[in-house]
C-alpha cells in the first residue's frame, strides 16, 4: 500500500468518509490519505505524488472521480474508486462498490483495464455530460444540499421554466437533426447515476460517445420517460435520438453544462472528441 493514495472529497462524501477512514485504518497500516479542499488541491496533490504513487483512489462522487481521472489520462497510473456521492453513476458502471475489502483486493492485485473518456471542448468527462435542461438543473442544484430527493425537486421546478435548447450541427450528415431539444447528453457509460440509464447501449470500450438528443415533452409524459430511463428501455422512446460518434461538433444557445454531474459554463461552439483507451481503472 506504500504506492497507493486515497483522495477524499469531504463535501460529496460527508456522510461516508469518516466511517471509510476508520475502516481503512483498521485494515491498512498508515495509509496515504489526502482530504481535498478543492479541485486545485486535488490536482496539486497528484502532481506532488505522481512519481511515488501507482494507484490513486478517489473517494467521492462522479465529480470527484473525474477531477482525479483527468490527471491520470494517458499515463501508466491506475484509478481506483470508493463511491461516496449521491448518484455514483460511473462507479456503478465500472463495478466499484462500498465494499472496502473488495477494493483493497483489487488494489493488491493491480489488474486494470483501459477505458475511453471524452472531451467537451477542453473539459474532460468520464461518465455522462450534457446541456439544456440538465445543465440548468445542475446549475440550480448547486444552490441546494445534495441528495436524490433534492435533485428531483430541483428538476421539477426547472422543468416548468425551461425553454427548449436550439442545436445546430456542423457536419452535413448530422444537420437533419438540427432543432429544439429539451437536452443533449454525451454518454460514455449508460447512466447518469442511481440507475437512470440515459444511454442503455453505451460502452466505455467502443471508441464512441453516444450523443443523446431528447425532444421536449409534457410533465405527464415525463412519468413514462422516467420509467423507461430507470428500466433501461429509453432507446425505444420516440422522443429520443441517438448518434454514435467518435467526434462531433455543434452549436447551442446555452453555455450551461454539467460535466459528470458538476455544473460548468462551456461556451458554444461545442466539440466532442472521444479519447480511446485513455484511462486505466482497477478491475
Amino acid at each position: 500500500m506504500e504506492k497507493v493514495a486515497f483522495i477524499i472529497n469531504p463535501f460529496s462524501a460527508h456522510k461516508n468518509y469518516e466511517p471509510f477512514l476508520e475502516a481503512l485504518r483498521q485494515k491498512v497500516t498508515d495509509p496515504q490519505i489526502y482530504i481535498s479542499d478543492s479541485v486545485h488541491g486535488t490536482e496539486q496533490f497528484i502532481a506532488d505524488h505522481f512519481e511515488k504513487v501507482d494507484v490513486f483512489v478517489a473517494v467521492g462522487g462522479d465529480g470527484t472521480i473525474s477531477s482525479v481521472a483527468k490527471k491520470l489520462i494517458n499515463t501508466d497510473k491506475i484509478l481506483g474508486i470508493f463511491p461516496a456521492g449521491s448518484g455514483n453513476g460511473f462507479s456503478r458502471e465500472t463495478d466499484f462498490s462500498t465494499n472496502l475489502a473488495e477494493l483493497l483486493k483489487k488494489i493488491n492485485t493491480r489488474d486494470f483495464r483501459e477505458i475511453d473518456t471524452f472531451k467537451v471542448n477542453d473539459e474532460l468527462s468520464i461518465n455522462v455530460s450534457g446541456t439544456g435542461f440538465d445543465g440548468e438543473v445542475a446549475k440550480n442544484f448547486e444552490k441546494t444540499s445534495r441528495g436524490f430527493a433534492n435533485y428531483i425537486k430541483v428538476s421539477i421546478q426547472t422543468f416548468f421554466n425551461f425553454k427548449p435548447l436550439k442545436v445546430k450541427f456542423t457536419a452535413p450528415e448530422f444537420q437533419k437533426h438540427n432543432g429544439d431539444y429539451l437536452m443533449v447528453n454525451i454518454a460514455n457509460t449508460r447512466q447518469f447515476g442511481n440507475n437512470a440509464f440515459i444511454a442503455p447501449h453505451a460502452s466505455t470500450v467502443d471508441g464512441l460517445a453516444e450523443v443523446v438528443l431528447v425532444k421536449k415533452f409534457s410533465l405527464l409524459y415525463g412519468t413514462q420517460f422516467a420509467l423507461k430511463m430507470f428500466t433501461g428501455k429509453l432507446k425505444q422512446d420516440r422522443k429520443v435520438t441517438y448518434l454514435s460518434v467518435p467526434e462531433i461538433s455543434f452549436s447551442t444557445d446555452s453555455s450551461a453544462w454539467h460535466l459528470d454531474g458538476e455544473y460548468r459554463e462551456i461556451p458554444s461552439p461545442i466539440h466532442i472528441k472521444v479519447l480511446p483507451k485513455s484511462l486505466k481503472i482497477l478491475i
